[in-house]
């Protein structure tokens, strides 16, 4: 683990200057103001689990959650707070930065169903954008509230200049503070962003405008980097739901910062229209990924990595930009358009390319780690194999890269052999049959090599495809926490990488045996937004 955070580090200081660049207008003020919200989250003082996260909202009169308006992640988890708080039995109040406070009329008239959902944006100067846009986090919140008939009060305002962050401050803090001097002591959820709702800032505009009323109040941060990267150093960053930094000062701990700063990164690049992606965005992040793997492992990329094609949903002739690069039959054109569509990222090895389906970080450092597999072994990548032999190399290509991507983000899960058998017994049909063959597989590969052998799938490509992903994903899994343990060490997965695969159910075998227990995480509870995967 301590190995691996020097990796999401560089990362993470490579991605802070990118953002910089985006905000070269950040005054002393702005400065000022964030290293005060940095001293806030600087430490922090014992784990909580999210059972005492509900406990603590529960007692309180005002809430304020940090938000990081690009991370979707952000916004389910204040809406999973609000799904928690409704079984107080409380009358709660939705307090979002999202709308300003002069369209609550807008606002209101949405939730009562008067207004349609572009016309709504509209009015308020935000017409959706396109995937990357920051409504889609938002609705699932309006949709509750529409749902439970709550409250919602817009709490932004627009201020200019260079104390614009000291005037939000203050104009939130008005509907706030009216808000909680309700004779019936309702719940005020606010969501703001991040460096608002530090004590110093927000709350304590709200204390002023409330003057001799008493509330109580409690602060909800979200992946505070201070935090993070103290739970990292002590390797408990995966197991640790939340924290408590203060008495009234609590932070969740959903995913790594460096994918927080990726959101806004990816918000950026996908405002600026024609602006091209592979100069910018995610392809050269890509390339510092695959760089900085490399360095980890000790698997020298040199200028191979500069002559990458990275290719994502916005390139419309992904399979043309292929066929310029290598040599492909028609059948296999055929299979790499199937490939694009089925909407899972890939490294495509004859063509030196990678197919990005979506702009995630996650995707991006798994293609990035099957880079520098494929630089250290080349043509034995994509060797003729027999179809069972083809099925476990697959596998093991799937673990490696699971493994890259969990090195950079430690938070990443995958479906686990518990969560399989729920998709056995309770799934949809060809989903139940990837469950079938998945738990059959890992279960004889304990015992018999030769009778797993036996299981491979024959015929159905997507049948070969989607289970030999679930156990790759199960082994880089596995690889993962072993790493983070100390029971494998860089050597060994260098080695890994270096590996050629001759047999591979063999080495998957011997994998597997290696790393139990394989497929469960008994000491890591799912998280309370996560749903079971589909």
């Amino acid at each position: 683990m301590r190995s691996s955070l020097s990796l999401q580090r560089s990362l993470f200081q490579h991605q802070a200057k990118q953002i910089a660049q985006q905000v070269q207008s950040a005054s002393s003020r702005f400065r000022a103001y964030q290293r005060r919200y940095e001293q806030a989250t600087k430490r922090y003082r014992k784990a909580l689990t999210l059972a005492e996260v509900d406990e603590r909202i529960a007692k309180a009169d005002v809430v304020y959650v940090g938000d990081y308006h690009t991370l979707r992640m952000a916004q389910q988890a204040y809406l999973a707070l609000v799904k928690s708080a409704l079984k107080t039995g409380r009358r709660l109040v939705l307090a979002l930065e999202f709308v300003e406070s002069r369209h609550q009329a807008t606002l209101d008239a949405f939730l009562a169903g008067k207004l349609g959902e572009k016309r709504f944006l509209s009015k308020m100067g935000h017409p959706y954008r396109g995937p990357f846009d920051i409504w889609p986090g938002f609705a699932p919140i309006l949709e509750l509230a529409r749902k439970k008939q709550l409250e919602v009060i817009g709490i932004d305002r627009r201020a200019p200049g260079p104390r614009s962050l000291e005037l939000r401050d203050v104009g939130a803090a008005r509907p706030i503070a009216r808000a909680l001097e309700a004779d019936d002591r309702p719940l005020v959820l606010v969501l703001m962003g991040q460096f608002h709702v530090a004590p110093m800032h927000l709350p304590k505009q709200v204390e002023a405008q409330l003057g001799t009323t008493e509330r109580s109040s409690l602060v909800v941060y979200q992946n505070a980097e201070g935090v993070y990267w103290s739970l990292a150093r002590r390797g408990e960053v995966e197991t640790t739901r939340a924290v408590e930094i203060s008495d009234r000062e609590l932070c969740l701990v959903n995913t790594s910062p460096v994918v927080s700063q990726r959101s806004f990164l990816d918000y950026v690049e996908a405002e600026a229209g024609d602006a091209p992606l592979d100069e910018t965005g995610i392809a050269l992040t890509f390339r510092h990924l695959a760089k900085d793997i490399g360095r980890f492992t000790g698997l020298k990329v040199g200028h191979a990595v500069d002559d990458v094609l990275v290719l994502s949903p916005a390139d419309f002739n992904v399979v043309e930009q292929l066929s310029r690069r290598a040599r492909f039959t028609p059948r296999e054109l055929k299979h790499l358009e199937r490939h694009v569509l089925s909407l899972e990222s890939a490294w495509i090895p004859r063509a030196r390319a990678v197919w990005l389906a979506s702009m995630s970080l996650n995707h991006a450092a798994e293609e990035a780690a099957h880079f520098v597999r494929h630089v250290c072994v080349g043509d034995a990548m994509e060797r003729e194999r027999s179809r069972q032999d083809a099925f476990w190399a697959r596998c093991l290509e799937e673990a490696i890269g699971f493994f890259g991507s969990r090195l950079v983000n430690p938070k990443r899960r995958c479906t686990t052999l518990d969560e399989w058998t729920w998709h056995f017994q309770h799934g949809r049909a060809e989903l139940k049959r990837v469950a079938a063959f998945t738990l059959a597989l890992s279960a004889a590969l304990r015992d018999d090599v030769n009778a797993a052998q036996k299981l491979v799938p024959q015929g159905s490509d997507d049948l070969f495809q989607g289970i030999s992903h679930a156990l790759g994903y199960l082994l880089g899994d596995a690889l993962a926490q072993a790493f983070a343990r100390g029971t494998i060490s860089r050597a060994d997965v260098r080695a890994l990488f270096r590996d050629p695969f001759p047999e591979p159910a063999v080495a998957f075998a011997a994998l597997t045996r290696q790393l139990e227990p394989f497929g469960r995480r008994s000491q890591r509870a799912p998280a309370r937004n996560e749903r079971r995967p589909s």
